[in-house]
Formats: C-alpha cells, structure tokens, sequence
C-alpha cells in the first residue's frame, strides 16, 4: 500500500512541477510546497501521535531529521525543481530514475545490513532499462551536457544518500513524526535558496491552475506521499524502497493518458513490462530457486560469496 500511493503520488509531481513552474520561482516553488506539507503534516502527527513519542530524544533522533529535511526532502527537490526549468520532464524524469541504482553504493558504503545481489543488480538495470523505454526520450537531448541534467543527476545523488542516511541514523521516532519535524528544516533552507538566488514573490501569479499545482504538490505529493515513502523507507530498507522511483514514470505515462489524452505508444507497453519483470526479479530474492532446485535433486545448497550465490553439493 506505501509503494502504491508513494508511487501514485510522485508520479504526478514531474507533470505539477513543469506546469507550477510557468506562474513561480523554481526554488519559492519548492518552498511555498513545503510550507503548506510542514502545516498539514505537522497537525496530523500532533493528533495521531501520542505525546512522548513526538520529540526527538536522542542524537539519532535528530540526525534522522536533519537527514529528512535538509537532504532527502528540502535539497533533493530544490535541485529537481531548478532541475525542470532547463530540460523536459521526460529527461528529467530518467535523469532521476538513477537514484534506485545509486541508493546501493550509498548502501554498501554506510548499512551493514543492506546489500544487494547479483539477482537485486539484474532488477535494478531490468528496471532502468523499462524506465528508459516508458519516458522514451530524445537522445540527442539526454545525452547532451547542460545545466538542467547536471542538477537532476545532483538531487538524484542527495537522494539516495539522504535516505540511506536515515536508514543509518534509526532513532526512536516514528517515520511520520520524523518527516513532520523535517519539513520545517526543508523550507527554511529552500527559502534561503531562494532568496539567495534573488527570487521575488511578486514574481507568482497567482492562477488557479498555479493554486492546484501548490495544493498537488504540497498536500498529495507532499504530506500523504512522503508518510507513505518514508515509512516504507523504515519498513523496506532504503534499497527496495527507492524503487519507488521506478514506477513514476509508469504512473506518469497512465495519468497523462487517461487525463489529457496523450497516446501510450507499444514501446512504453514494452517499457511496463520491462520495470515489472525487474521488480518481479527483485523480489524474487524471497525465494531462493537454487536453493529449491537443489533440495529437490537431493543435494545440499551451500553459499559461495558474499552475494548469497550458492551451488549444489552432495548430501554426503
């Protein structure tokens, strides 16, 4: 259920972002959205959260926060949405996507607990690979050196690494309460971003459609999406969980068909199946098939390396 709505969620952000861009600075943009996902968050973890489990405590518990707010939330976004203003959503959606391959380098380096194998590396590029197919997007374009991919690729990398971070940090709060005290910090540094950069709110115009893009990603996307990404963040592991950014594109390519008409074309089906089999490759890992097809011919399955690879040997 957090995949799904984290998915569904994000996938609209690329679409709200390139449309609130045409009526705000890119970085009050990302700030304003955080401001009314602080609000919104904030009020339900004081009504939903018992009181003594709402403070942080601990050193952990602050280092989980500041994780949040400053890397996996607040720069993360700010470098998408300035990100979105050189290049198109279709670039910056696969420039994005890196982040579920990098989030296991980060992994291997900070957890002890989260290593991915042979069989998770397969998945991952099945999963790219399907991404790159569904966004389809002009090489000459992606491939093309500027800014725009420049700033993805770096909020892609603070990503991965901000939520491996938290990971790392655990603590004693709840993964809601800890995203509701890290949106304050996301906004003040994408406030100060954005006065630094020169920004002026006399420069929004305030249209309806400028209103509904703030409202998506602000409350969907913001507060509802990010209790869903990082409580599965807590429960899945910062690998498994950061595939989430594999199925945006997905959710991107159906909303745009079934909202404003736009044509799905055979290879973005192709694409479907493609990030399916490598998440159905992924997880897989649950069910060890060597080890069933040893025990069924009778043999003993023993472990190689420290990829969980193992062969067969005779039970004598």
């Amino acid at each position: 259920m957090a995949f799904a709505v984290a998915g569904i969620l994000f996938g609209g952000t690329f679409v709200a972002a390139k449309a609130g861009l045409a009526y705000f600075p890119p970085l009050l943009f990302v700030a304003l959205r955080f401001d009314v996902a602080a609000v919104a968050l904030l009020t339900y973890a004081a009504v939903t959260t018992p009181r003594g489990e709402l403070f942080p405590r601990t050193w952990r518990d602050a280092a989980g926060i500041l994780a949040t707010g400053v890397l996996a939330i607040g720069a993360t976004n700010a470098l998408l949405f300035v990100g979105q203003e050189y290049t198109t959503s279709a670039v910056a959606a696969i420039v994005f996507s890196l982040n579920p391959i990098l989030t296991p380098i980060f992994a291997a380096l900070v957890l002890a607990d989260e290593r991915l194998s042979r069989r998770g590396v397969a998945g991952m590029m099945l999963g790219f690979v399907g991404v790159a197919l569904v966004v389809n997007p002009d090489p000459a374009m992606l491939f093309e050196l500027g800014v725009g991919k420049a700033l993805l690729l770096a909020g892609a990398v603070v990503g991965a690494f901000g939520s491996v971070l938290i990971r790392w940090a655990g603590g004693s709060l709840s993964s809601t309460a800890r995203t509701a005290w890290g949106l304050p910090f996301a906004a003040l540094l994408s406030h100060a971003l954005s006065v630094a950069a020169g920004e002026s709110p006399g420069a929004i115009v305030w249209h309806p459609e400028a209103v509904a893009a703030l409202a998506y990603v602000g409350l969907l996307a913001g507060a509802v999406a990010y209790i869903a990404y990082f409580g599965l963040l807590d429960q899945a592991g910062a690998i498994r969980a950061n595939l989430v950014f594999y199925a945006v594109p997905v959710v991107a390519a159906l909303g745009g068909w079934a909202l404003l008409g736009e044509i799905i074309s055979t290879l973005a089906v192709g694409g479907f199946v493609t990030i399916f089999a490598g998440f159905a490759v992924i997880g897989s890992e649950s069910v060890d098939v060597r080890d069933r097809l040893c025990r069924l011919r009778g043999r003993t399955p023993v472990s190689t390396d420290a990829f969980d690879d193992s062969v067969c040997i005779d039970a004598d």
